[in-house]
C-alpha cells in the first residue's frame, strides 16, 4: 500500500496501529500544530484524524466538524460510481446508499461555545467493508464495498478527502458560513424526521446559521447548538 501524499498544508501522520483519533487528541493537547493529519488505512476500515488551531469562539468553530463532512462527500463524490449517494447526519453519521457507514466525530479541550479552543480535532472513520457481517443482517449498516465501491482505492480516497477539506476549509475562512451551510444543507440526512440531542426531541427542520439543530417540539422550536457535539479532550 503506497504511503499517502497530502497538500503542503497539511503534514501527514501514520498512526501505526493506534487509534488516530485518540492519538491526534493527545498530541494536540501536547502542543501539536494544526494542520496534522493522522491517519490509518486498513483493509476493512479508513480512519483519520485532523488537528485545527481556531482562532474563533467554539460556538463559530464547531463548524470545522461540517467543513470536513462535506470535504468527505466531495471526495467520496468525485471517486465512488454516480449512483452513489453520500448523506450526512447532524451529529456527524456518514450515510451511503442510506446505510450507515461511519462517522465523523468532533473534539477539544473546552466545550465552552464562548471560549477560543486551544484546539480542536475532528476524527473520521468510515468502514471499506464488513468483515464480520453479511449484507442483509443488517439492513441499515453498510460498507463502501457493499455500495459498489469496491474500485475505490483507500489510500486515493484519503487524499482526496484532504483536499477537499482544504478547500472548503479556506473557502469558510474567506466567505463564512453561508456557502458552506448551503452546500451542507443539500446533503443532509433525517431533514422533516423525528430526532433526538442532548435531550431535547422533536422534527429536524434545518439548522440555524451556526449549524446549531432545530427541532420543532409542538409550538416550541429547540435549538441544540453545533458545540454541544465536542468531545472533552484527554
Amino acid at each position: 500500500m503506497s504511503e499517502p501524499q497530502f497538500p503542503p498544508l497539511l503534514t501527514g501522520l501514520d498512526a501505526e496501529g493506534r487509534d488516530p483519533f485518540a492519538l491526534a487528541c493527545e498530541m494536540a493537547e501536547a502542543g501539536c500544530d494544526g494542520g496534522t493529519l493522522v491517519h490509518s488505512v486498513r483493509a476493512d476500515r479508513l480512519q483519520a484524524a485532523v488537528i485545527f488551531a481556531p482562532e474563533v469562539p467554539l460556538a463559530e468553530a464547531a463548524a470545522v466538524l461540517v467543513v470536513c463532512g462535506v470535504g468527505l462527500q466531495n471526495a467520496l463524490g468525485a471517486l465512488a460510481p454516480p449512483e452513489v449517494a453520500v448523506h450526512l447526519e447532524w451529529d456527524g453519521g456518514i450515510r451511503v446508499n442510506g446505510g450507515a457507514c461511519g462517522r465523523l466525530s468532533l473534539a477539544g479541550n473546552t466545550r465552552d461555545p464562548e471560549a477560543v479552543p486551544g484546539w480542536l480535532v475532528v476524527g473520521l472513520d468510515l468502514t471499506l467493508i464488513r468483515l464480520a457481517e453479511a449484507p442483509g443482517e443488517t439492513p441499515d449498516v453498510t460498507s463502501l464495498y457493499d455500495e459498489g465501491c469496491a474500485e475505490v482505492d483507500p489510500v486515493g480516497l484519503l487524499e482526496a478527502y484532504a483536499r477537499h477539506m482544504l478547500v472548503w476549509l479556506n473557502r469558510w475562512d474567506d466567505e463564512g458560513n453561508r456557502p458552506l451551510h448551503a452546500e451542507w444543507s443539500g446533503l443532509a440526512w433525517g431533514l422533516n424526521g423525528a430526532a433526538g440531542v442532548a435531550g431535547r426531541s422533536g422534527v429536524f427542520i434545518g439548522t440555524d446559521e451556526r449549524f446549531g439543530m432545530l427541532l420543532r417540539d409542538g409550538e416550541t422550536t429547540h435549538l441544540v447548538p453545533l458545540s454541544a457535539l465536542v468531545e472533552e479532550g484527554p
